[in-house]
């Protein structure tokens, strides 16, 4: 497996953020949010329910143009070469988007020819991904018969076949049993040993930000105050704290707290239909 070409990358850190901020009408959902993610880094923003997390990496990932401030993914400008952001980045979203009707390795294939990957290399890379992701003996296999956690990996898997630099996952866990979202957590620390990639993820889950993340962000009400790693925010909190208490120390608030490809979607959809 080889690592995203090292003379792609620009200098500076792979996300940079000064004062990004989106507004919908008189709701402000992210205010004036600056933060640096360097390269090769697990980095996790979290925060409660509605607190802006999927509209940030919705703009990191030109998805939604920023009102205001700046923003940079591998050097680029996200709105002035949003092309080239997604040329260098994965995106692994909260809603469902493999395609239950195609077979695993055809979802790969699809994703392969959406970025541009050349024909002759295809192959190559729709079986390192499959491998990765440890879905080789059920490539053939239609993915609405796959489980909930294996339908997650191959979204990992179709996210990742181009070699991002980037990969961003918006609550990578959601929906899945504890077995299935520790599968999950291991193929994400796959990606970083042996891709060399950079992970951004949104969670609301404390236990995936500790156990998962080489650093956090606390983000409340559109806002970032607190940047560390989870052992030092734990630390400053007490010698027996949680990242629970790390929240509700910080932020005053406490934070509230898988099935087959129709539970998967069902899930997913349930979630994303709380979150807004």
């Amino acid at each position: 497996m080889t690592a995203p070409d090292a003379d792609r990358r620009v200098g500076g850190p792979a996300i940079a953020t000064v004062a990004l901020t989106r507004r919908f009408g008189d709701l402000t959902a992210v205010a004036d949010v600056s933060l640096t993610v360097p390269y090769e880094e697990i980095f996790g923003l979290i925060g409660s329910n509605g607190a802006g997390k999927s509209t940030l990496i919705k703009m990191l990932t030109t998805l939604l143009p920023p009102s205001s401030g700046e923003a940079r993914v591998c050097g680029f400008d996200v709105r002035r070469e949003a092309a080239e952001v997604r040329r260098h980045i994965g995106y692994v979203q909260q809603l469902l988007s493999a395609d239950g009707a195609l077979t695993g390795y055809e979802n790969l294939l699809l994703s392969a020819r959406l970025y541009a990957i050349p024909r002759h290399q295809r192959a190559a890379r729709i079986a390192e991904a499959l491998e990765m992701t440890e879905l080789t003996d059920a490539a053939d296999r239609l993915v609405h018969h796959y489980s909930g956690g294996m339908i997650r990996r191959l979204e990992i898997a179709q996210s990742m076949i181009h070699h991002p630099q980037v990969l961003m996952m918006d609550e990578p866990t959601v929906g899945l049993d504890p077995m299935a979202r520790r599968a999950v957590h291991d193929h994400v620390r796959k990606l970083r040993e042996s891709l060399g990639m950079t992970i951004f993820i949104t969670t609301h889950d404390m236990s995936e930000a500790d156990e998962l993340c080489d650093r956090i962000a606390l983000m409340h009400h559109g806002r970032i105050d607190i940047i560390g790693t989870p052992a030092a925010l734990k630390a400053e909190v007490g010698p027996r704290a949680t990242l629970d208490d790390v929240f509700a120390h910080f932020i005053g608030v406490e934070i509230e707290p898988g099935g087959g490809y129709r539970e998967a979607r069902r899930a997913r959809r349930s979630a994303r239909e709380r979150r807004q």
